[in-house]
């Protein structure tokens, strides 16, 4: 295979020769690794360290409950629905400019979020961090594919796992310590350093790769149908606990984006150029990774949610302690990632695949069996093992996505990876949310009778319900000691309850992760990009 920079200096790829040798910095594969590293790192810092700073936002701009909820749901939403057509856009116009782009648009829209002082403006440019992050994820992916020969990739993505598991890990510490010490602009303003380095090392070190036959073309209604199928699935998905599963609205919504998918498959088969072949999807290996992400981020995501109002609601930690009680879990996903991506380097996959689904499952129903006196060391274990089968899917997954993928489509193949990513942790945060509130209607009520307390109203009742939903004890001001001790001990047993049986339905569903992980194997095309670069 050789490569050929073409006078706008870019590279196309042509499969005739060998791989060329290439001195210098610029397009050098562990460099480039380097450099998109750092921009992801701003994104996925970003995604845990503003959930610490929410409360402190909603005190000081004044904001109600629905408008704080809005600066997470806006993002996710943007996020969400741009995925696929960002990694597109990078197909058709270079990953190293759509990488650039989103890191300048993030890092922008950070500081103006930071000197907002009004919540409506935090809101919208927190929707703008969204698509600007879409641009930036799918890209980061298309360039290492590009850039690096296939033997090296799966180490190479197994690094980028480790980057960020170590930045999801250091989002709730880095946030409660600015948050407490400095400002909640301090969260945003962190990003405008970082997007800077990550921006100066992108101009001097990326290199833009473009195969032979990329796109020309952009499916523009294939665009519209696609957002507007991801729009209302994701909404639905969001609003489904507010408004209920049976209601008319959540219905409407998941009916549209329904309607919207098969017109856009229909659609796709017209189109001269669409947005997504779908004939990429009659590689069995592709299709079962993006299962896989989907069912592991519902069993991961969709889990994790309970955990961390079980540790600061039920065992009292503050958000930073809550976040150290974590690290055995993102300490496993860094350790792990890397030597995932050996292992999967030198035998394939489908068994790390497999095995770790496995000890993803057992350490779901280890954690259904918390208590809310489980002590640190056995809370830790489980969090260990979490992320330790984590780490061999986030890496061989993506791998088995993206490499199964022409090289012309692997922005279309990055961005179906985190829009599945997307998806299966909403779902998973809805459906298990779903079963916690079942669960705590169908046993709180009773269990506070026998504990002997004093009746209470069905307006009293169901706010009550709403607050042990997330591991918060309903004690009026003034309650006796005795009183109090027994309310919140009915409270927090409850919770304990609700998240057992949501944690037992994750392990399931990572059960079934384990057996769609028997149908990956190792990249097809992953060798399309090994000219690209010689390491």
């Amino acid at each position: 295979m050789t490569s050929q920079i073409t006078a706008d200096g870019r590279v196309t790829l042509d499969k005739s020769g060998p791989a060329p040798s290439r001195s210098g910095l610029r397009g050098h594969p562990w460099l480039t690794l380097f450099a998109v590293a750092i921009g992801v790192m701003m994104v996925t810092l970003d995604g845990t360290i503003v959930a610490v700073a929410n409360p402190a936002i909603q005190k000081d701009l004044g904001a109600t409950l629905a408008e704080v909820q809005w600066i997470t749901n806006g993002y996710l939403l943007a996020l969400a629905v741009s995925l696929i057509t960002a990694g597109k856009l990078g197909d058709r116009f270079g990953h190293r400019q759509t990488f650039l782009i989103g890191i300048a648009g993030f890092a922008l829209s950070s500081a103006v979020i930071g000197l907002s002082d009004g919540v409506e403006l935090v809101i919208a440019f927190r929707v703008a961090q969204g698509l600007f992050g879409a641009l930036l994820m799918p890209a980061a992916l298309g360039l290492l594919r590009a850039t690096f020969p296939a033997e090296k990739l799966n180490m190479a993505i197994g690094i980028w796992g480790m980057v960020i598991g170590a930045s999801t890990a250091a989002g709730p510490i880095v946030g409660g310590l600015l948050v407490e010490h400095v400002s909640w602009q301090s969260v945003f303003f962190i990003n405008v350093p970082v997007g800077i380095v990550a921006l100066g090392f992108g101009l001097f070190i990326l290199l833009d790769h473009r195969a032979e036959n990329a796109p020309r073309a952009f499916d523009l209604l294939g665009v519209v149908l696609l957002s507007g199928a991801m729009f209302s699935l994701i909404w639905a998905l969001i609003k489904a606990a507010e408004w209920g599963w049976g209601d008319t609205k959540t219905l409407v919504f998941l009916g549209a984006s329904v309607v919207c998918f098969v017109l856009f498959a229909l659609w796709e088969t017209r189109v001269a150029e669409p947005l997504i072949p779908l004939g990429m999807f009659r590689s069995l290996p592709l299709s079962a990774g993006t299962v896989l992400m989907v069912l592991m981020a519902f069993a991961f995501m969709g889990g994790l949610f309970f955990v961390t109002f079980y540790l600061q609601n039920v065992h009292g930690m503050r958000p930073v302690d809550s976040g150290l009680h974590l690290l055995p879990l993102t300490g496993m996903m860094i350790i792990g990632s890397p030597l995932a991506g050996a292992a999967i380097t030198k035998i394939g996959p489908r068994i790390p695949l497999v095995a770790g689904m496995v000890a993803t499952a057992v350490a779901c129903f280890g954690m259904a069996r918390l208590t809310p006196g489980t002590g640190t060391l056995v809370m830790s274990l489980w969090f260990a093992l979490l992320g330790l089968g984590l780490a061999p899917v986030m890496v061989g997954a993506t791998e088995v996505i993206v490499g199964n993928a022409p090289l012309e489509l692997s922005g279309v193949a990055g961005g179906l990876q985190q829009a599945a990513m997307q998806v299966g942790g909403s779902l998973g945060t809805a459906v298990l949310g779903a079963v916690m509130a079942g669960t705590v209607r169908d046993s709180f009520g009773d269990n506070w009778q026998r504990a002997q307390l004093p009746p209470l109203s069905p307006e009293q009742l169901d706010l009550a319900e709403k607050g042990v939903q997330v591991g918060i004890a309903p004690v009026p001001p003034g309650a006796p000691p005795q009183v109090a001790q027994a309310i919140t001990a009915v409270a927090h047993d409850t919770f304990v309850s609700g998240m057992s049986t949501a944690f037992t339905v994750a392990g399931v569903v990572a059960v079934l992760a384990a057996v769609v992980a028997g149908f990956t194997k190792r990249g097809e095309n992953a060798a399309a990009g090994a000219g690209a670069a010689h390491v």
